[in-house]
């Protein structure tokens, strides 16, 4: 039987479903405590604190030398409290998990103390130097292993020990070695280490996005965008899934994960997947490529996104223009691939019962699209990201109040009924500020430990080490040494999350690329979209295991789907770094260099790129006006590959494969209709009357 014949249609998505999903975000970001009484309330407290400390250092001036470690200490304080050493000791806070959060403070509160003489000293530590900073790395890989698992912390271990045996090691990969007084003044005592460039983006952008999403969903913004996708597109053959690709864009900027878009949307969505025709394995596989594009869609991108602004010395509004095209991209390889679906599997056209007519929605919660498209609008006029996001938190608060139902604080506050005390205590406001700080430890664990990473290959050189290695390899050949890139981001994707993938391939195989003529931002921008695909690859392909949870499909199986759903679009960034004009996907990388460029040359490669995706969605479904044979899908193949390289001998063999492959449809389709005629006419050969 093929993979989405019909299958049997849910009521609902069942309670051992759902936990079996919540088991894989656990995965992602880290089995929580759930604690109550007083306990729950001080973490709460200071996870509220947490927050309303960034939410100051982005209007006021906060000191670098005391931002970077105030946001470690406080990350690291609340994830020994929040996540167990092990599930055996869950909901529950032991003395060692007080002693280690004590620890982190004194560490950072010894840092603060001690000045620009502490700085100065990197070089030589003292005694109590060498300790707090030995200290604070092991908090830190503990932290990690905590929140995100053991391979982290492996890998950073794996790179100390590079470091320590320099010397032992062969060409070419020897290096004068550091002791272990150099080593920790330089990760403890500098701002390279792991107070440098990902704790700098954790600590003033990633965290205020957090709070930026739990605002817009605790003010009812990720309902919204579900109801508004189901009454946009609904009551369609193709509206199922036309739905999970408009809401897994609209849910992109709430919920910064791909795990918990697949989850939130699957909950709803899965039932209306089933009635219409979708089997467990495909329907599971939409649901994750959708959330896989939550990742890389702006305005509010994944983590790893404010990284690469920070790597690259340029704003962030330039790294959205960047985004701009790939994710239409994306979406119309999702798109292309739900159109197809309808006509290989024969999908009934059932009418769903809207929630509201998508002008009543509009009329009523509109303010929600003002959310999300604010923080563009105040970087367009010239406020920086910090500011922006600021201030679109502000106005995501201050518009809530327009419906007593998404007012972030209950309207009986404002009537006098009730103590302020209790209707703030209860509000969503606290919720939102509590879940912001909480919901980001796992992400500044990581930042914290590819600060590690970063730091042991900017003392050893190995990033140059290793991208002459991969030249090498190629032969100096530059679509290899693209191809060897992806794969080296792939395989380390593979073991861990997109940003610490990102910031590892960042540093060890784009200057490969660089080296080789292509500009840093389409180097960067190629590691990021190849460190996002570990959200869709095993082992930790956690959102296709998270929808199979929903869905009640087979993981592997569904994340094979989902590989079909997204392969023709993450074929795209070879586009942008084999030759010069395909770095107009990227929009030159700037507004800038934008204002230069020639708008048609964009729009030429634009569609080069929208062919290609086209005829290798067709290839990999295997059906267009009717089913494709072994050849012409071949053929489709071929072509988008052979579109994928930038030139006008790969493009003219590229569109001639695709207009043979569609005169061949076109001819099978007519021998169909000639065949369903006569299938029609009587055993006489008259036609019905």
């Amino acid at each position: 039987m093929t993979e989405a014949v019909r299958a049997d249609t849910p009521a609902a998505v069942d309670d051992e479903a759902l936990r079996k999903a919540e088991e894989y975000i656990e995965q992602e970001e880290g089995a929580s405590n759930r604690l109550g009484g007083w306990l729950g309330a001080f973490v709460a407290t200071v996870a509220v604190a947490m927050s309303l400390f960034h939410l100051y250092a982005a209007y006021a001036i906060v000191p670098t030398q005391v931002l970077r470690p105030v946001h470690v200490a406080f990350v690291l304080f609340l994830s020994f409290l929040v996540f167990p050493v092990s599930r055996r000791f869950r909901h529950r806070v032991m003395p060692w998990d007080w002693a280690l959060g004590m620890l982190a403070i004194a560490i950072v509160v010894y840092l603060i103390m001690g000045g620009d003489d502490f700085t100065d000293r990197n070089t030589s530590p003292d005694p109590w130097d060498i300790f707090f900073g030995a200290a604070l790395i092991l908090l830190v890989m503990e932290a990690m292993r905590r929140t995100i698992g053991w391979i982290l912390p492996v890998i950073c271990i794996c790179f100390l020990l590079y470091a320590f045996l320099g010397p032992y090691l062969p060409h070419p990969w020897t290096h004068r070695g550091y002791s272990i007084a150099r080593l920790v003044g330089f990760m403890y005592m500098t701002l390279e280490g792991i107070f440098g460039v990902a704790v700098d983006v954790s600590s003033s952008l990633i965290i205020l996005f957090t709070i930026f999403g739990a605002f817009l969903q605790l003010s009812g913004a990720g309902r919204f965008y579900i109801d508004f996708s189901f009454s946009a597109m609904g009551g369609k053959p193709a509206g199922a899934g036309r739905t999970v690709v408009l809401a897994s864009f609209l849910l992109g900027g709430p919920s910064g994960s791909g795990v918990a878009t697949t989850v939130t949307l699957g909950t709803v969505a899965w039932p209306m997947l089933a009635k219409v025709g979708y089997a467990r394995n495909a329907a599971g596989g939409l649901l994750a490529a959708g959330g896989l594009g939550a990742i890389i869609s702006p305005p509010v991108m994944g983590a790893a996104a404010f990284i690469i602004a920070e790597f690259l010395k340029i704003s962030y509004l330039d790294v959205l223009m960047m985004a701009v095209i790939p994710t239409i991209l994306f979406y119309l390889a999702l798109f292309l691939m739900v159109e197809i679906d309808v006509r290989k599997y024969g999908m009934s056209s059932t009418v769903f019962a809207k929630v509201d007519s998508v002008w009543n929605l509009t009329r009523r919660y509109w303010f929600h699209f003002l959310s999300l498209v604010s923080i563009v609008v105040f970087m367009m006029l010239g406020f920086s990201p910090v500011l922006s996001v600021f201030w679109a938190i502000v106005v995501s608060f201050l518009t809530s109040f327009l419906r007593a139902d998404t007012a972030m604080i209950s309207y009986d506050l404002f009537r006098g009924r009730g103590s302020v005390a209790q209707h703030l205590l209860r509000s969503p406001l606290i919720e939102a500020l509590r879940s912001g700080a909480v919901g980001m430890l796992g992400v500044g664990a990581t930042c914290a430990g590819a600060g590690i990473i970063v730091g042991v290959v900017t003392l050893t050189g190995l990033g140059l080490k290793f991208s002459g290695i991969v030249i090498d390899y190629a032969a100096g050949s530059l679509l290899l040494t693209a191809v060897y890139t992806a794969l080296v981001v792939w395989v380390i994707g593979l073991a861990v999350p997109v940003t610490a993938s990102y910031i590892i391939c960042a540093v060890i195989a784009a200057p490969a690329l660089i080296k080789l003529g292509v500009p840093d931002f389409a180097a960067h921008m190629f590691v990021f979209y190849y460190a996002v695909l570990s959200e869709v690859s095993p082992p930790t392909a956690l959102s296709p295991f998270a929808a199979s949870a929903i869905t009640g499909g087979d993981p592997y199986k569904t994340t094979m789907q989902c590989w079909k759903y997204t392969i023709p679009a993450f074929l795209v960034p070879f586009i942008f770094v084999l030759a010069p004009s395909g770095q107009g996907l990227l929009l030159m990388g700037s507004a800038k260099a934008l204002a230069g460029a020639n708008i048609w040359d964009i729009a030429e490669v634009t569609l080069t790129a929208a062919a290609g995706i086209f005829a290798l969605a067709v290839g990999f479904q295997g059906w267009l006006m009717v089913r494709a044979s072994m050849l012409q899908r071949a053929l489709l193949i071929v072509a988008g590959v052979t579109l994928v390289y930038p030139g006008p001998l790969s493009n003219g063999i590229g569109y001639a494969l695709i207009l043979v492959a569609l005169a061949l449809q076109w001819r099978g389709q007519r021998r169909a209709r000639r065949a369903a005629l006569h299938a029609r006419q009587d055993p006489n050969g008259t036609a019905p009357g």
